[in-house]
């Protein structure tokens, strides 16, 4: 080997290193991703196959792991035959709260970042107190206050409290989003023109708050369709969403597994492909400020 080889050969050497060691470290990633990726899916896995199973083969526990030798959609019919009109109260609950919260939070956060006033500060730390409340220190004043309203019962009562419970987080998001996605010089310029606040937040601010919205959006929707707290103690059996109706598929002496995962896959549906559909745009919420600050 030359001498002009030698160094040559030396400075290649580190580079083969970096590259190995840069794949090895890529594989490694790759294996931990797949591995955690298979068991976030396991559930899934249980829920589908055992939906598909008869009643025999289903509580068999050795039978548990194995796809089903006959699979059959019954199981998936009788509990959609059970379910589906606590199907349509959950969206007639996750829907308009999911709205509702959203749009009082693109208000809150709009005034509380951009329009500072005496006292505003205190204002957003006591809205955000409301994220530290557990639901169960205020179920008897939530049941008295819609008694009081006439609401109890009612989808309209439990969609007033995700409402009430949605304000502080929806508020946290736009006001961090605003925050740093919307400058001040626009507003200005905005003022000069003659602009009102009203004015502005329905031509200015409305437009650039989509990223925001989908964050607040799926959020409060997959809290208000998760619910079962609400659901189960603010309303009665003809509106009960479909966690209460999920969970009531048990008999009193025995499970139909079958007919009890097929259920619970038929509940977790809407907020599976929320995610699959809008989880890009969830995370890109996210990323453009609507949880910095």
């Amino acid at each position: 080997m030359t001498a002009r080889a030698q160094p040559q050969a030396a400075t290649l050497a580190p580079r083969r290193n970096w590259a190995r060691t840069l794949r090895l470290g890529r594989v490694t990633t790759y294996f931990i991703l797949i591995v955690a990726a298979v068991w976030y899916v396991i559930p899934v896995y249980l829920l589908f196959t055992t939906g598909l199973k008869s009643f025999a083969e289903a509580n068999n526990q050795a039978l548990m792991w194995k796809f089903p030798l006959s699979p059959s959609l019954d199981s998936f019919q009788e509990a959609w035959r059970t379910i589906s009109p606590n199907f349509i109260n959950s969206v007639r609950i996750a829907v308009p709260a999911a709205l509702i919260s959203s749009a009082i939070g693109s208000i809150n956060g709009y005034i509380l970042s951009k329009w500072r006033f005496a006292g505003s500060e205190t204002i957003f730390t006591l809205i955000l107190f409301g994220m530290f409340i557990p639901y169960q220190a205020i179920l008897i004043p939530l049941f008295q206050v819609e008694s009081a309203l006439h609401l109890y019962g009612s989808i309209e009562g439990v969609v007033m409290a995700h409402v009430i419970y949605g304000i502080p987080i929806t508020t946290l998001i736009f006001r961090n989003y605003y925050a740093t996605a919307l400058p001040t010089e626009i507003l200005e310029a905005a003022k000069v023109d003659g602009a009102g606040m009203l004015r502005t937040f329905r031509s200015i601010v409305l437009p650039i708050s989509a990223p925001g919205f989908v964050v607040t959006m799926i959020w409060q929707f997959t809290s208000a369709w998760n619910d079962f707290l609400f659901g189960s103690l603010l309303t009665r059996s003809t509106n009960w969403p479909i966690t209460v109706a999920v969970n009531n598929l048990a008999g009193s002496f025995q499970v139909a597994w079958n007919v009890q995962m097929a259920g619970a896959l038929i509940a977790a549906i809407p907020t599976l492909l929320i995610y699959i559909l809008l989880g890009r745009f969830f995370m890109r919420g996210l990323l453009a400020g609507s949880l910095k600050g």
